[in-house]
């Protein structure tokens, strides 16, 4: 990799990651000095990576003002709920009907989980909460369905620090309905867990409506 090529990837990755962390947030203006002084660079690679950005849907560019942080829309938000309430179900019934040994790799995710909110590390719970449901896609078996799911990571991850950060005793929540799904799924029985997995996501989606 170049030095210029090394320099674009810095600044997508910085601004990226603010933005998926709420540090810059939705209605936001960014200005490519702004990120620039920030690295210690020039101007030209954080165009680039403003530009790479605008691409995912994560900045609105406006010539000679800077970078609008593009505000996560409520259509978005039910969008990506609803894909994930799809994708989960299916999961959850394929997984217990191939008898897919999960359970301790989903333990392994709550305990870190737990690790993460006892460090106040908000960007780790929320990684590790997808950890947990990834591990469950996964054990489907279906590979285009896991590279659906996937695809949700960066908005699932925004909308996620955002709503936790206005309301963190749901952490607390999650974990509870994390072992409790983790031990359904052990015990195999689909109708429980299905029920169980929607009152999770019901959980998450009121959260994010509020925001």
């Amino acid at each position: 990799m170049t030095r210029a090529e090394g320099a674009k990837e810095r600044a997508y990755a910085f601004t990226k990651q603010r933005v998926l962390d709420a540090t810059y947030g939705g209605g936001d203006l960014l200005t490519e000095g702004e990120v620039a002084g920030a690295l210690g660079m020039s101007r030209t690679p954080v165009r680039e990576a403003f530009l790479r950005l605008e691409g995912e849907g994560l900045l609105r560019l406006y010539p000679k003002r800077g970078a609008l942080v593009v505000p996560v829309s409520a259509r978005e938000v039910e969008d990506v709920m609803e894909t994930r309430a799809l994708v989960e179900r299916f999961a959850v019934a394929k997984a217990i009907e191939r008898e897919a040994a999960v359970a301790a790799a989903m333990r392994d995710a709550i305990a870190r989980q737990e690790d993460h909110e006892g460090a106040g590390d908000l960007d780790g719970f929320v990684a590790a909460d997808r950890e947990f449901h990834t591990i469950l896609v996964a054990a489907a078996g279906n590979q285009i369905m896991l590279e659906l799911y996937d695809s949700l990571r960066d908005r699932q991850q925004r909308m996620g620090i955002a709503a936790l950060r206005r309301e963190p005793r749901r952490l607390g929540q999650i974990l509870d309905e994390h072992r409790g799904l983790t031990d359904a799924i052990e015990a195999g029985d689909v109708e429980p867990t299905l029920a169980l997995l929607d009152a999770h996501l019901r959980g998450t989606l009121v959260l994010l409506r509020e925001g």
